[in-house]
């Protein structure tokens, strides 16, 4: 499990930015230790545990990157037009070579470069006059020629550990000849709701009962990163029951809960951590979502997120996430926003950053526009499904007018 100190989240600050936030993760978390060896066709989304050194170049040999005709460089005219004999064919998979004397090998797509011949004519671009081709003048030397580990270099690192396995990771370490790679093992989540409200979806709804949603919600993202979930359930608003679960979950390697992190008299759960471990109240500038609750159960991370879905989602995407990928060893850097343009007014508090749900449209001129959804509530769930995405206002921000150009980040991206 991730080995985390009990005061690896104290900090001493009453509200953090979600810089400070960030840097705090960054710089005290460390990865999990245990990997494992999977197999290349299940190693999808997982992440790398060493540079992955490539045994040989890629290509390894110097190839034809089109149809043509290889020649040597040095038998081309110096100016005009090259009439050369046409000595062998050499298809992918095959090896030519020439006979020492001036002349052109007939070549395709793949097929090795006779040894000696540099550079490659295109076909379309050669007139046959029999047995001979005529080249034009004007091709560089080397010219659609791909030398040997021109992609890879063989012993460089072909790719850096960090890395959250893509198919075309995996198609690199295919072409490299490796069917197996070493990674970390999955992180290990626990997650819980609390709420005397709350009911599991499937059973009969009191008068005064809520479903929970935020448990499914956390599941699907934790799964989407690549870690294997454990779901307590909901608890109600309890402080005992609350650390009795807390220390049945110190095993895993982040414990996740959503409600009961505020100050009202039925939020239990900073109580619960303290019996249970050790907790820094945080208070992130961040809205939705400003009750975080951080800290440490035995050895696993805790993260105490809001109640309401639309917080959970935004405070998941933006502390979460990054902190996930801290302990799993991944290489991460934040989305980048993308300049839209927006179409309605909005007026913030400075010092805290803000996400607004927005949904986007091109007008006549091709230029993308923000749309703000109706209701800012962040309790209202379907604004996440009737939107695109978000809109960032920075802290230093306290106005947002029609026309202005803001960064959006898609949902796509912030998961």
């Amino acid at each position: 499990m991730a080995q985390l100190s009990k005061d690896a989240f104290v900090f001493g600050h009453d509200i953090l930015s979600v810089e400070q936030a960030l840097d705090a993760i960054r710089k005290r978390v460390t990865p999990i230790e245990q990997s494992e060896s999977v197999a290349l066709c299940n190693a999808e989304g997982r992440v790398l545990a060493g540079d992955l050194i490539a045994p040989i170049p890629l290509p390894p040999f110097a190839n034809s990157a089109v149809d043509g005709y290889a020649v040597r460089f040095e038998d081309l005219a110096n100016a005009g037009e090259t009439r050369l004999p046409v000595k062998g064919r050499v298809i992918a998979g095959a090896i030519g070579k020439g006979d020492g004397s001036p002349c052109a090998i007939r070549i395709f797509t793949g097929a090795p470069m006779p040894d000696g011949f540099d550079t490659v004519y295109m076909q379309e671009d050669v007139t046959r006059d029999g047995d001979f081709a005529i080249l034009p003048a004007g091709l560089k030397k080397g010219a659609n020629a791909r030398p040997a580990g021109e992609a890879v270099a063989a012993g460089s690192a072909a790719i850096l550990k960090g890395r959250v396995l893509r198919a075309q990771d995996l198609a690199l370490a295919a072409a490299l000849g490796i069917t197996t790679l070493v990674v970390h093992r999955r992180l290990r989540i626990a997650v819980f709701s609390t709420g005397n409200e709350l009911t599991e979806p499937g059973q009969p709804l009191g008068p005064a009962g809520i479903y929970d949603s935020n448990r499914a919600l956390l599941r699907v993202l934790c799964q989407k990163l690549g870690a294997n979930v454990t779901d307590l359930g909901i608890l109600p608003d309890n402080r005992a029951m609350i650390a009795a679960a807390l220390g049945r979950a110190g095993d895993h390697d982040l414990i996740l809960t959503s409600g009961g992190v505020s100050m009202g008299e039925e939020d239990h759960v900073k109580g619960a951590v303290e019996d249970a471990g050790a907790l820094t109240f945080w208070r992130i500038g961040i809205k939705p979502g400003r009750p975080v609750a951080m800290g440490v159960v035995d050895h696993a991370a805790f993260v105490g997120l809001p109640g309401n879905p639309v917080a959970v989602f935004v405070t998941f995407s933006a502390i979460v996430r990054p902190l996930v990928a801290a302990l799993s060893g991944a290489l991460y850097e934040p989305p980048l926003p993308l300049p839209v343009i927006a179409d309605f007014s909005y007026r913030k508090k400075p010092g805290r950053r803000e996400f607004v749900r927005v949904s986007l449209a091109r007008d006549e001129a091709g230029q993308v526009h923000a749309k703000k959804h109706p209701r800012d509530g962040a309790g209202v769930l379907s604004s996440l499904t009737e939107t695109d995405g978000l809109i960032v206002l920075p802290e230093e921000a306290e106005s947002l007018a029609p026309g202005e150009t803001v960064g959006f980040l898609s949902y796509a991206a912030l998961l």
